[in-house]
């Protein structure tokens, strides 16, 4: 190294380094350019720092990265347009609800002394598809006056190793700094299916990582933090789940006594003719769901549109006719799509 002078040997050195040093930070700063991901999460963040401070949670509550990514699935129950009123038919599910879940919510104080008189951990809603499974998770929230954490499965994965448990763990961290709080999780099955030697290393992860802090919310009365779930599946749900959700209730399809309460229910917000008969069509409706009783309602309302005259200015009641065509089209569409409603003979 001949002509080569200590000093310009560390110049060059400081240059190779400024250069290193530049070029990774151009390569973060592009790669976080191209990443999707990373527009989702300052998204999210700022939408939880906002729904947070809505719910009046104080500020002084640090909340980590993951937990505010979380958080931003929070629902206000004072924002919860479905309560138990708008439930129809499903009265002894309700009482039930009132007594094991949210009486030892509002009433945390007097029972935490109690392991046997708090709230449970775990709560079930399974049935079949269509029946109000969802509508009561919320009214439950919503009479309660809990948070509701409506959670997203897909919130729960990450394409880096690791963050996925990160995540799951934020659910149930955030869930105790902000008791009392119902974590909702609808299509239980498909996050907490049965275990076996198929899973994916990362989703097995997850479901040990989710039980193991579950648990950690039974050695605690003080804690108001209960998980609910719902499912059309309980058969593919993992055994070891369902033994953290003590509390099951089966919500089916509706009798016909149910039936002529839901359609009453749905019915009684709008103008409908005296010729309108809800028992005949409890009976005629046998086998179909409470959502299925909703958009026969519905569809029965648009009827009257295509009988509307020009110089009409307000639509006619719904008459049983309406009713009638549309519960026909839903039949024809049922049979269509593979459906097995069952046909009662008609009732005139």
């Amino acid at each position: 190294m001949d002509g080569v002078t200590r000093g310009e040997v560390l110049g060059l050195v400081v240059r190779l380094a400024a250069v290193t040093t530049l070029s990774y930070f151009t390569m973060k700063i592009l790669v976080d350019a191209l990443d999707p991901t990373k527009k989702q999460k300052i998204a999210a963040q700022k939408r939880a720092q906002q729904i947070l401070s809505s719910l009046g949670i104080p500020s002084d509550i640090n909340l980590t990265e993951y937990e505010l990514l979380i958080a931003s699935q929070l629902v206000d129950p004072s924002t919860i347009t479905v309560g138990f009123e708008d439930i129809a038919g499903l009265e002894q599910i309700v009482t039930e609800l009132r007594q094991t879940v949210i009486l030892p919510i509002q009433k945390r104080d007097l029972f935490c002394s109690s392991a046997l008189m708090s709230a449970p951990k775990g709560v079930l809603l399974h049935g079949p598809p269509g029946c109000g499974k969802t509508m009561i998770a919320k009214a439950t929230a919503r009479e309660a006056g809990a948070r509701f954490l409506n959670l997203d499965i897909s919130s729960l994965t990450d394409k880096w190793y690791g963050e996925s448990q990160k995540l799951a763990g934020a659910v149930f961290t955030l869930a105790t700094k902000i008791q009392p709080c119902i974590i909702f999780i609808d299509e239980i099955d498909s996050l907490l299916r049965v275990r076996d030697q198929h899973d994916h290393e990362a989703t097995a992860m997850i479901k040990a990582q989710f039980m193991q802090l579950w648990d950690g919310l039974t050695t605690d009365n003080s804690c108001t933090v209960l998980v609910m779930g719902a499912t059309n599946r309980p058969n593919d749900v993992d055994k070891a789940i369902l033994r953290r959700m003590p509390a099951t209730f089966r919500v089916g399809l509706p009798s016909a006594e149910q039936r002529r309460s839901i359609l009453t229910t749905v019915l009684r917000m709008e103008v409908i003719s005296d010729c309108v008969d809800t028992w005949r069509l409890a009976k005629l409706t046998e086998g179909f769901s409470g959502s299925d009783l909703r958009e026969l309602c519905r569809s029965a309302a648009v009827c009257r549109v295509y009988q509307l005259k020009e110089d009409q200015e307000k639509l006619d009641p719904i008459n049983m006719e309406d009713l009638l065509t549309a519960l026909a089209k839903m039949r024809e569409s049922k049979i269509e799509c593979g459906g097995s409603i069952p046909r009662p003979p008609d009732l005139d």
